[in-house]
C-alpha cells in the first residue's frame, strides 16, 4: 500500500466550464506512470476522454508527491486510490473523499517464496522469515496474521531491496505482482513463486478512482462520463492496441523500460487484475456492497479498523455496474 497522508484540508471547489468545450479535468495517480495505470493513459490518448467531454490532465505521482492531498484540498477532481483502506480511513477523519469506480477487482499485493524448497504453497509459509513494510505491516500483514496465523516475530523489514529475500531461501517477500517478481527474475535468476493475496481471500478493490463528494452531489454527470471513459480506456488498453499508452506512459516516466511494462502487462491479465468476477456482467470498475463489506469486516477483525466507522460513506455504486464497455470484450 502506498501511504497518502490527510492533512490541511483546504477549500473544497466545484468544477464548471463552458458548455462548449471540454471539461478540463485532472487526475492524480498515485506512483510513478507505469503499464498499471494504462487504461488511462489509453483513454488520453486514442481519444476516449475526448469523446466523453473530457480534456483530461493526468498527475502522476511517486515518492514525492501527495495527490491524494490534492484531492481533499480541491486542487484536483479525481484521484487513484491504493484500495478500500484509506477511503474507510478518509470517513473516520470526516474526509469528504468518495470511491466512485473500482478499476482493479484485485489488489496486486502479493508475497514471493523460493520454488522447491517446502515452500510452495500458501500454507507452508506462515512460519517463514517475512520481509514486510512498515505499511504492509498496518493493513495486509495484519489481515494474514488474523485469517491464516503468521506472526510478527517472523517479520523482517523490507526497504524496496529484493536482495535479502533472494539470500535467503527460507524467506518469503511482499510485493506487487507486477513488479517484485520481475526484479528477482533479473537479479536472482529464478521465478519466484507467487501468492496472490486476493486469491486468498483479501478482499479490497484496487486501482479504485477517488473524488470529492462536493463534485458527486454538484457535476455526477461529470463523474460519470469519467469512470465510463476510464471502463472504456480499460478495456481498449487490456484488449486493443496500447503502444501509444505504452508510450506515453515512458514519456512521463523515462526510467521504465519496455520489458518492465510488458511483463505488468502479461500479469495484469494473467492475473486478472481488472476484468475478472464481477466485471464479467458488470463492466470494468464494478463493485458490489457485499464486497465492500467483507473487507471492512476483515479489516476490522484483524484490528486495522475500528467497527464504528460508517464504512458505506466511503463509496458509492451510482456510477458503477452499468456493464460500459463489455462489448469491447473480445468473445
Amino acid at each position: 500500500m502506498r501511504p497518502v497522508v490527510w492533512a490541511g484540508l483546504a477549500g473544497l471547489l466545484a468544477l464548471s466550464s463552458p458548455a462548449s468545450a471540454l471539461d478540463k479535468v485532472t487526475f492524480g495517480t498515485n506512483w510513478l506512470a507505469e503499464a498499471e495505470h494504462g487504461g488511462y493513459y489509453q483513454a488520453v490518448v486514442d481519444g476516449t476522454y475526448a469523446k466523453y467531454g473530457l480534456d483530461v490532465t493526468i498527475l502522476q505521482g511517486g515518492p514525492q508527491a501527495n495527490n491524494g492531498l490534492l484531492l481533499a484540498s480541491g486542487k484536483i477532481e479525481f484521484y487513484m486510490g491504493g484500495n478500500m483502506i484509506l477511503g474507510f480511513s478518509a470517513v473516520e477523519q470526516n474526509i469528504p473523499i468518495i470511491t466512485v469506480a473500482a478499476d482493479f477487482q484485485k489488489d496486486p499485493q502479493i508475497f514471493m517464496s523460493h520454488p522447491g524448497v517446502g515452500l510452495d504453497k500458501w500454507t507452508d509459509l506462515t512460519n517463514s522469515p517475512a520481509f514486510v513494510g512498515k505499511e504492509g505491516l498496518v493493513s495486509f500483514y495484519s489481515w494474514m496474521k488474523s485469517a491464516y496465523g503468521f506472526k510478527d516475530e517472523n517479520v523482517k523489514p523490507y526497504n524496496f531491496n529484493a536482495a535479502p529475500f533472494i539470500a535467503d531461501k527460507t524467506s518469503i517477500q511482499q510485493g506487487y505482482v507486477t513488479a517484485e517478481p520481475f526484479e528477482v527474475e533479473k537479479q536472482g535468476g529464478f521465478k519466484p513463486n507467487i501468492f496472490l493475496l486476493a486469491d486468498h481471500g483479501y478482499s479490497t478493490y484496487a486501482t479504485t478512482i477517488e473524488t470529492r463528494q462536493d463534485l458527486v452531489d454538484k457535476n455526477p454527470d461529470l463523474v460519470q462520463r469519467f469512470v465510463d471513459a476510464s471502463a472504456i480506456g480499460w478495456y481498449h488498453y487490456l484488449y486493443g492496441d496500447n503502444s501509444k499508452a505504452n508510450a506515453a506512459i515512458k514519456k512521463d516516466n523515462p526510467d521504465i523500460s519496455d520489458e518492465q511494462i510488458a511483463f505488468s502487462f502479461a500479469k495484469m491479465k494473467e492475473y486478472g487484475l481488472a476484468d475478472s468476477g464481477d466485471t464479467l456482467k458488470l463492466g470494468i470498475g464494478a463493485m458490489t456492497d457485499a464486497r465492500v463489506k467483507d473487507f471492512f469486516d476483515q479489516m476490522v477483525k484483524a484490528g486495522v479498523l475500528n467497527a464504528s466507522i460508517d464504512y458505506k460513506k466511503a463509496y458509492t455504486l451510482k456510477f458503477v455496474d452499468k456493464g460500459v464497455g463489455l462489448e469491447l470484450r473480445p468473445k
